[in-house]
Order: C-alpha cells, then structure tokens, then sequence
C-alpha cells in the first residue's frame, strides 16, 4: 500500500472533438496540443447545503461542480492544433508582390468548438514514478494572445499559456474530470490518451 505519491511531471497534452449522443461522450479528430510545461485547473463549486439542528450544522451536503478553469503552459502551439480548438477557418493564399503565402485569418469566422483534452501527471512513491492519464471532457479554449521577447546573448526560452473554460458534460453524471489508474510507463499513459481521445497517430516524444 502507498504511503503517498509526490508530482513530478507533466507531459503530453492532446485534444479531441467533443462528442455526446445517448447519454455517450465519445471524440473525433484528436490531436497533440504542444509539448506540456505545466498545468492548473481551478474548479469552481456552490455552497455547501448545511442542515442545522441544535444550533449547528449537523448535515453538510458538499457544492457541486459548476465550473472552472484549465491553464496550460506549453512550448508552442502548433499550428492544427491552434487551429482546430479555436475554430479557425482554413488558410487562404494571400498575395504579396508577385508570391503567395498561406494565411489564417481570426475573425468573425472563427468557431471555438467544445473539445475533451488530456494530458499526464507523473507521480513518485517510494521510489516508484508512475503515470496518470488525466482527461476533462468537455472544455473551451479562451483565444490566446501574442507574447514575445527580443533575442540577448543567450537564448531566452519563452513558453506559451493557454487557458480554457470547464464544463461539465452532457452525462446524466455530470462529469467534468477522468482520472485514469496510473501506468508503469508514460507510453502507456499516452497510449491511453489518445485512444479515448481518438488520434490517429501520436509518436511518444514528437
């Protein structure tokens, strides 16, 4: 039996199109968002419902889950990802001179769909590290701006942070979180991301 568990990793944040039917959540089109430096959700709940009897409190119904907050920090998004959870519209050819280039436009065509995303948390106990697949099903990215320093001497490593609105899906439970049982290695935990998520193909370490 674990005594306890420390985190010491985060990696691999993936996406997929939020699909539910039947009471079914199921996703499409899943996808590597960057590679992970850290992670934060900040759920928001009601009130607990207290029963007083006595003068006290002797029954307390805990809140529920109403929303809250993702914030990834990752290297960089890349571009399909970018893209796909902030509803972009396809590249248009742009002129420039006598050459085109892609571009994409934000605009007032832009469609954030809801989307499930995952990642992993590695934990350490006794010794042992192991790897938790962690899914939220049903999530909006907020469009994220541009930050950007000037090069030194040395190379300053700038990060990207992507933030996204949590719901709770369309279940009869309601479910805003997956936590998956944690595997011996992180390939499996990836392995299990993009099978729920639905991937057509991820290479550990891309």
């Amino acid at each position: 039996m674990k005594k306890g568990r420390v985190a010491i990793g985060f990696s691999a944040p993936f996406v997929g199109q939020y699909n539910c039917q039947g009471g079914n959540v199921t996703f499409t089109n899943g996808m590597r968002l960057a590679r992970g430096v850290d992670v934060s959700i900040s759920p928001e709940t009601a009130d607990n419902n207290d029963f007083y009897a006595d003068g006290v409190v002797a029954e307390s119904e805990g809140g529920k889950f109403k929303s809250g907050n993702l914030k990834y920090t990752v290297d960089g998004l890349l571009d399909a990802a970018e893209r796909f959870i902030y509803g972009l519209p396809v590249p248009e050819e742009m002129a420039v001179g006598d050459k085109k280039f892609s571009v994409t436009k934000y605009g007032d065509n832009a469609n954030p769909p809801y989307v499930g995303t995952g990642f992993i948390v590695a934990y350490q106990s006794e010794g042992v590290v192991t790897y938790q697949p962690i899914i939220l099903p049903k999530v909006k990215f907020i469009t994220h701006g541009t930050e950007a320093k000037t090069k030194e001497e040395q190379k300053d490593w700038q990060t990207q942070t992507l933030e996204a609105s949590i719901c709770r899906d369309d279940t009869a439970s309601c479910d805003w979180k997956w936590l998956f049982e944690e595997q011996a290695t992180e390939a499996e935990a990836i392995a299990i991301l993009t099978s729920v998520l639905n991937v057509a193909a991820a290479v550990e370490g891309e």
